[in-house]
């Protein structure tokens, strides 16, 4: 490609669909390719209402609404292929920090740089400040990062699934 075409492609930025593939890691480009397979249910390259509805039934949600369905179908500007099923997940990701900014936040928390934190007082923070969790949110943060018998929480797993969307242990 000469220099010229090379730049312009860059100019363009985020708009151009090219672009999406370079926001993740092939690893991740991977296994957002493994999760579209397994959501689109008839395999004909398109994740639609149906497919939504059959792979929602697979995991034991099987009263959804279809304008449920549809609400989550219209989210794309278009046809849910691969491509705008990763630009989809782009979007909902822009605006997350890195992974280094968020474990700078937790490490606020942590002034011995244990690499985690008391379940207790992530909890009280949780529920009392700011956007507060709900006891609901709670129990799921727990069911996904179950603190260890001392009652410790690893946060850097946490920022780890924030950023990349994957437990690093699995």
């Amino acid at each position: 490609m000469s220099p010229k075409k090379a730049k312009r492609r860059q100019q363009q930025g985020e708009g151009g669909s090219s672009n999406v593939f370079s926001m993740f890691e092939q690893s991740q480009i991977q296994e957002y390719k493994e999760a579209f397979t397994i959501i689109d249910q008839n395999r004909d390259g398109i994740i639609s209402k149906d497919d939504l509805r059959d792979v929602l039934a697979t995991m034991g949600q099987l009263n959804v609404k279809s304008d449920e369905l549809e609400a989550m179908v219209k989210e794309a500007s278009g046809p849910i292929n691969f491509t705008v099923f990763l630009t989809m997940f782009g979007e909902k990701l822009k605006g997350a920090d890195p992974e280094d900014v968020i474990v700078s936040a937790f490490k606020v928390l942590d002034p011995e740089g244990t690499g985690s934190i008391k379940k207790e007082f992530l909890q009280e923070l949780l529920t009392t400040q700011c956007d507060r969790f709900t006891s609901e949110e709670m129990k799921n943060l727990w069911a996904a990062f179950p603190p260890d018998v001392a009652g410790n929480v690893d946060y850097k797993n946490i920022c780890y699934v924030i950023t990349h969307g994957e437990d690093k242990e699995e």
